[in-house]
């Protein structure tokens, strides 16, 4: 018979409490510092609250969750599961993943932490992957083995709507900052696998749309083997309105249907700010169904 596999991430996933409800899973709240006071994304603090909180210039840090909330979420699991996989987010944008993996090594296998370098929709996608696998037969183990395997079959293009919070960060130079908001450039940005870097520069949003949507279309055609064999998503920093419109003109030019249009995780919001856009794509993975 089977092992029963419960299925754990954060809400770096774009998945609300409630939707993990529905989906019968477990969110981790990613944890954000405010003032000195902590708040809980989706818990105590509203994608709303957020942007409202960042509009006035607080100050803002992120966190990675607790230890002992991390084990409290697993010890509820494994009371009704056999096994657990837990999906943090990337590596290479938090510690969370590498202090998940230490904790699990009191678990004695029945954790599996997958490092597949993912966040947001990608990372939602991620999710349902690992769901599909469990429901496949798959163990927690084999479940983890195949989802970092296909740790590369993704991509994320971000347009910034400003530079003022990735000078804020240290990831762009104030110099520079000020040069882009005088020639009104829009970067776009790129998400692939465990750090956020620059991609291209565009002078209006119509030509950084453009340039995203070439951007998919080539590694459509490059990197995954055509439309077939991808799902592809829309994501943003509170400019809703806009993610669904941009949604629809990238399923009528790269002939697929949009499968996720999320708001973008919290924590790449602190360093990008509101405004922004962004398309992606991960690999199908219905070969080991």
């Amino acid at each position: 018979m089977a092992k029963r596999i419960a299925v754990i991430t954060d809400s770096n996933s774009g998945i609300t409490q409630e939707m993990a409800k529905e989906m019968g899973i477990f969110v981790i709240p990613m944890p954000f510092v405010i003032g000195g006071k902590t708040y809980y994304e989706d818990i105590s603090l509203t994608q709303d609250a957020f942007y409202e909180k960042l509009k006035n210039n607080d100050d803002i840090s992120t966190s990675q969750p607790a230890a002992g909330d991390v084990l409290a979420v697993w010890d509820k699991a494994l009371g009704d599961y056999d096994e657990a996989v837990h999906i943090p987010m990337s590596s290479g944008l938090s510690g969370s993943c590498a202090t998940a993996a230490m904790l699990a090594e009191e678990y004695g296998g029945r954790v599996a932490v997958v490092n597949n370098q993912r966040i947001s929709v990608t990372l939602r996608q991620s999710v349902a992957d690992a769901l599909a696998l469990a429901e496949a037969g798959k163990s927690a183990a084999e479940v983890k083995d195949i989802l970092e395997k296909e740790k590369k079959e993704s991509s994320i293009y971000i347009m910034v709507d400003t530079l003022k919070y990735l000078k804020r960060g240290g990831r762009v130079t104030p110099a520079a900052a000020a040069v882009a908001t005088v020639l009104q450039i829009r970067p776009v940005l790129q998400i692939q696998g465990d750090k956020l870097d620059a991609f291209a520069k565009a002078r209006s949003e119509k030509q950084a749309r453009a340039i995203m949507l070439d951007a998919m279309r080539r590694d459509m055609e490059t990197r995954f083997g055509g439309a077939e064999q991808i799902r592809i998503y829309v994501a943003h920093t509170n400019r809703e309105e806009a993610a669904r419109d941009f949604a629809k003109t990238a399923a009528e030019e790269l002939g697929l249907e949009v499968t996720y249009c999320d708001p973008l995780s919290l924590s790449v919001s602190c360093h990008i700010g509101p405004g922004a856009l962004a398309i992606a794509c991960s690999k199908k993975i219905d070969r080991y169904l």
